[in-house]
């Protein structure tokens, strides 16, 4: 079974006119999705990265930059991943469609490369 992760590319504010209602029940889609895939043994993993903090990370010639971010000025910010199994890309995408993630943001579906030998 191969790996696949999906990375969740979103707006960053895109949840701040949301209710406390409106954020749980959105909350509660990504539990239930995440918990059919855990029952299929599907998911291999997956967190939500924290809206703000982390660093960017750059080499220039010699040495390495290191800046904040990322930004809210940014177009696009990285919220999270989710780590699945699959058979090949055409179940992955299958799966990747139904992730509630796609209402909010765009998801970015890599395979993993097998690096065991």
């Amino acid at each position: 079974m191969n790996q696949y992760m999906l990375i969740l590319h979103d707006v960053p504010n895109a949840f701040a006119d949301v209710s406390p209602a409106e954020m749980q029940a959105i909350i509660a889609r990504y539990v239930e999705w995440s918990a059919r895939l855990e029952a299929e043994g599907r998911l291999r993993g997956g967190h939500k990265l924290k809206d703000h903090g982390g660093h960017t990370l750059r080499r220039e010639g010699d040495r390495v930059v290191v800046a904040e971010g990322p930004f809210a000025e940014a177009r696009e910010v990285i919220g999270g991943y989710f780590l699945i199994a699959a058979e090949d890309d055409a179940e992955a995408v299958a799966i990747a469609r139904g992730c509630p993630h796609l209402d909010h943001g765009r998801i970015e579906l890599r395979a993993v490369e097998d690096t065991t030998g």
